[in-house]
């Protein structure tokens, strides 16, 4: 089963960083800054953890992920405010 996460990241080295949004990138949809959108299955969700993993500092870098529930049937689970997401999603209100 398909579960829709979002992966936030503080990478202190800018290589580091670099190295943490290549990653991501092929895991998931970037939303903003640190912040990606990810829909994994349950062994690819352990593929990337131990890829980050092995890529950060765990002394100064931190990587969170945080588990929305399952994907099957979800129309979007990541609202915006302001300017649209990524895909054009603007679903709440806008803030001027």
């Amino acid at each position: 089963m398909r579960r829709l996460y979002i992966v936030t990241y503080d990478i202190c080295d800018p290589k580091r960083l670099r190295r943490v949004f290549r990653t991501l990138k092929g895991y998931g949809e970037h939303l903003q800054l640190s912040v990606f959108r990810c829909d994994l299955t349950r062994s690819q969700r352990l593929q990337l953890a131990s890829k980050l993993s092995a890529t950060i500092e765990a002394s100064d870098d931190q990587v969170m992920f945080v588990d929305l529930g399952p994907s099957n049937g979800r129309s979007c689970a990541v609202d915006f405010l302001g300017r649209p997401g990524p895909s054009g999603e603007s679903r709440g209100p806008k803030v001027f």
